[in-house]
């Protein structure tokens, strides 16, 4: 599973993802669908750790199991 919790991401102030929340259960299926910049390969590359993520709250988590 992949949770994310009001994940936010920032270039400079140029804000990409801002307050994003999903949740993907296990075995899922999921498309990402947006225009161009909206921050689809922004969010891959958070979730695989190749960018770190701004965040406001200190709650803000993303986890697998």
């Amino acid at each position: 599973m992949i949770e994310i919790s009001d994940l936010c991401k920032s270039f400079g102030n140029h804000s990409v993802l801002s307050n994003l929340n999903c949740k993907i259960e296990t075995g899922s299926i999921y498309g990402l669908v947006g225009s161009n910049g909206a921050g689809k390969s922004t969010l891959l590359r958070i979730i695989n750790n190749i960018y770190k993520k701004n965040s406001r709250k200190s709650y803000d988590r993303w986890a697998r199991y």
